[in-house]
């Protein structure tokens, strides 16, 4: 009860530009967690093979990849607020395309044109609440951001799957119900601008002109820490390479693996994949109170590395419940360090440099998915449903250990202002 009044207190003291922000990021993510689910299964309903769902992946996720630092450098010197409406638009508009074109090429280009897009959400998602937040508040607010993120995505893969089923047991095909639910999560991320419009924009050039007044003064300053500030966004990059590596081999096609491994309906993929989005969620909102007391290094590698041993589990696994509570707990606590990354990424660089920061670990991790498509379906056409993914699986599981150890190594001797969960000073 404590924590719900905690939680309400702080909604009602956000301020209108913050609310409105997570109401257009509900209704973008509603989307997003639709097609997440079932994008793929759509791909394979028209009988394209694993190749075709790899390529789409790599060449969305290599366009994402490709405008994450272009977008971040126009989003610190033009309207975050204008670009916020031009992604969600144009992400709605490319969602709807690919809903109902079929041939090869529309579905790899318009992959590439909601990957640029989207981006514009992916990046300046951190730092407009930055620009929006209290330092003090930081931490907590980004955690209920990533958590509001997975609610939305549970909203939608939830519901896409099980209205997908109910078209079908109403007599539709696979492909025309598949396509109704992809075009109403279509409308819902579209929908995200309304909220958007009514942010108040920030002075953003009353902020920049002082700082150009004050530049020639602190010019020595700036450049004696610009060296500092690239060798720690490279040490961050260089992290989020090797994780996103391995998570580009497995997380896109969770929901091939329960489909291709276990048989199990559209529903039953949604629902497994939501309820792991829902203990993620609480993670999140614990992983804080974990940061506080044992610190945010040691808390990042703790819930990694605890992860584990549910990923081998989940890929070895030829039990459905064995493997489904498996990939629960694997996402919970793989997931939960993300907040708290974002915060120490975001205090071990400064001011000035925090866009950039931003921009360059999250294009490290997505240039990992790009490039992993192909060989993950390369790795289940040749190795087959079972040894395919247990290959994937251990393959990332082994890139997960080298990044978390990489991790500590690199963070743990620098320390950071003391911590406290109300106290903080963001992830992706």
């Amino acid at each position: 009860m404590q924590f719900t009044n905690q939680i309400n207190k702080e909604w009602n003291n956000l301020s209108r530009n913050i609310k409105m922000f997570f109401l257009a990021n509900v209704l973008f993510q509603i989307g997003g967690g639709m097609f997440s689910v079932l994008y793929n299964l759509f791909i394979q309903s028209l009988g394209y093979g694993d190749d075709m769902n790899g390529n789409i992946v790599s060449v969305q996720s290599l366009a994402t990849a490709l405008m994450i630092i272009p977008v971040g450098l126009i989003g610190d010197r033009a309207s975050r607020k204008r670009l916020l409406i031009v992604g969600a638009l144009f992400t709605g508009l490319a969602y709807i395309g690919r809903s109902f074109l079929e041939s090869g090429f529309s579905l790899l280009a318009l992959s590439v044109f909601s990957g640029v897009f989207a981006s514009i959400f992916q990046v300046l998602s951190i730092p407009f609440l930055a620009e929006n937040v209290p330092s003090a508040q930081r931490l907590r607010i980004f955690s209920y951001h990533s958590s509001l993120v997975l609610a939305s995505q549970v909203i939608g893969s939830v519901g896409g799957g099980t209205l997908a089923d109910l078209l079908q047991s109403l007599g539709m095909s696979r492909i025309s119900s598949l396509q109704i639910v992809l075009t109403i999560g279509s409308i819902a991320t579209l929908a995200a601008f309304i909220p958007l419009m009514l942010i108040t924009e920030s002075a953003k050039e009353t902020k920049q002109s002082n700082q150009t007044t004050g530049h020639t003064a602190h010019s020595k300053i700036a450049v004696r820490h610009l060296k500092s500030d690239y060798i720690t966004i490279g040490r961050f990059a260089l992290v989020n390479l090797i994780i996103g590596i391995g998570s580009g081999l497995v997380i896109p096609y969770l929901n091939l693996y329960f489909t291709n491994r276990f048989s199990v309906s559209l529903s039953a993929v949604g629902l497994l994949i939501s309820l792991g989005q829902i203990m993620t969620i609480i993670s999140m909102l614990i992983g804080p109170s974990l940061a506080s007391r044992i610190g945010p290094v040691k808390a990042i590698v703790c819930f990694q590395l605890l992860s584990l041993p549910f990923l081998l589990l989940t890929g070895f696994t030829n039990i459905l419940a064995i493997a489904a509570v498996s990939f629960l707990f694997r996402q919970a606590l793989m997931n939960a360090a993300n907040p708290i990354q974002s915060t120490v990424l975001i205090d071990r660089v400064s001011e000035s440099s925090r866009g950039i920061a931003n921009s360059m670990t999250q294009t490290a991790f997505t240039l990992g998915w790009a490039f992993m498509g192909p060989v993950q379906s390369y790795l289940i056409m040749n190795h087959g449903s079972y040894w395919g993914y247990a290959i994937t699986f251990s393959i990332t599981g082994t890139l997960y250990v080298f990044g978390s150890i990489l991790y500590y190594v690199m963070f743990r001797e620098r320390r950071l202002p003391k911590w406290s969960g109300s106290q903080t000073n963001e992830f992706e």
